[in-house]
């Protein structure tokens, strides 16, 4: 299987604010984008959005912790970490009825794709047996899979792929430059070769970070340049916006300027111009002038449910509400002939009580 590597492609000031060739976006070109006057870069975010997607269409997902806390890994921004203390009690693997009746109310409530995230450095391949059931089930129901387990070994994607897994979520997190300031048990590459075994088995790549963390904006550039170069692109980019949970290392930070998010939503779209840009956690401190901004610059994808693993999402109702504010529709996913998943519009999502999403911080 061969591993798609991913390395910075330096390059010289220029006025230029296009990549050099088709699929290579250096640096300072990101960078560059990043300082172009506000209003410039949301126009030019909106119109390559346009180009690729119905801009008033918006994806729902919904995320569901399987496997909750007592992680071995140090990330600085988690609450998972059991090095931590956070109030998060490490708990065992939902059995698949709890799993399933949270995928039966989350497509209930408009979602159309159902990601199952588990608190493991890597999953042991009996724990795999139980998530490749969970995929089957949850993918009977109509709904589109992800799953987000931490690395994988050799083999594992394969197990997945032919469980019917369709997406697999591992993160950048950040540039490669700041990671060790935000993570030390494990490296870039080994989130990379993770990245590798996903595209070799024929998943689908889900794949974004967390900005807030600290970075410099050169840093955020460099997170994106990153994603950007992958070839391909993944096709979901989560971008995240820190949520700070007491107890962690970055608890306390100053809080990342919500204009600074938006461009950060904007320079994704530009430079993955067919990738879903999703709206990740830290929707529930950006007020929805904020997250219309964000539709704006082209995010087409938002987590939707009452929690997002051990943090708060907003709920169900109040996306509704907002949606409807701002003229936008949820993408829709049915079951067609030979299982095949069919994509259309739906005009109006079902008001209700917010899905089940896994166990409360």
């Amino acid at each position: 299987m061969s591993l798609q590597p991913v390395n910075f492609h330096p390059h010289p000031a220029t006025s230029a604010l296009v990549a050099t060739t088709d699929d290579v976006w250096p640096v300072q070109e990101v960078l560059a984008l990043f300082e172009l006057p506000f209003n410039d870069l949301l126009y030019r975010a909106q119109q390559v959005h346009r180009t690729h997607f119905d801009a008033t269409e918006v994806e729902l997902a919904t995320l569901l912790s399987i496997k909750t806390g007592g992680c071995p890994e140090d990330c600085a921004y988690c609450p998972q970490a059991a090095r931590y203390d956070t109030g998060v009690t490490a708990q065992k693997i939902l059995p698949l009825a709890t799993v399933l009746e949270a995928a039966r109310a989350a497509k209930a409530h408009g979602a159309t794709r159902f990601c199952m995230g588990a608190a493991w450095r890597e999953p042991k391949d009996r724990d795999l047996e139980h998530v490749e059931e969970m995929v089957r089930e949850v993918k009977a129901l109509g709904l589109e899979t992800c799953a987000t387990l931490g690395m994988l070994g050799e083999g594992q994607a394969e197990k997945l792929k032919d469980a019917g897994l369709d997406y697999y979520n591992h993160n950048l997190d950040t540039a490669p430059e700041f990671y060790s300031k935000i993570i030390t048990t494990r490296d870039y590459q080994n989130r990379l070769d993770t990245l590798g075994r996903v595209r070799g088995a024929g998943i689908k790549v889900c794949c974004g970070g967390i900005v807030g963390m600290g970075e410099s904006r050169l840093q955020r550039a460099g997170l994106i340049a990153q994603l950007a170069n992958i070839d391909p692109y993944p096709e979901s980019v989560p971008v995240n916006h820190l949520v700070q949970v007491e107890g962690t290392p970055l608890h306390g930070l100053e809080a990342l300027d919500p204009f600074e998010f938006v461009r950060t939503i904007a320079v994704a779209r530009i430079t993955m111009p067919r990738a879903r840009v999703r709206l990740s956690a830290g929707r529930r401190q950006m007020d929805d002038a904020v997250q219309a901004l964000c539709f704006l610059a082209g995010a087409n994808s938002i987590f939707y449910g009452d929690k997002l693993l051990t943090t708060g999402n907003p709920d169900v109702e109040a996306d509704n509400v907002l949606m409807d504010k701002l003229g936008l529709h949820a993408r829709a996913v049915q079951q067609g002939q030979n299982n095949a998943m069919v994509c259309e519009a739906a005009t109006a999502m079902p008001a209700g009580e917010p899905a089940h999403a896994g166990p409360a911080a």
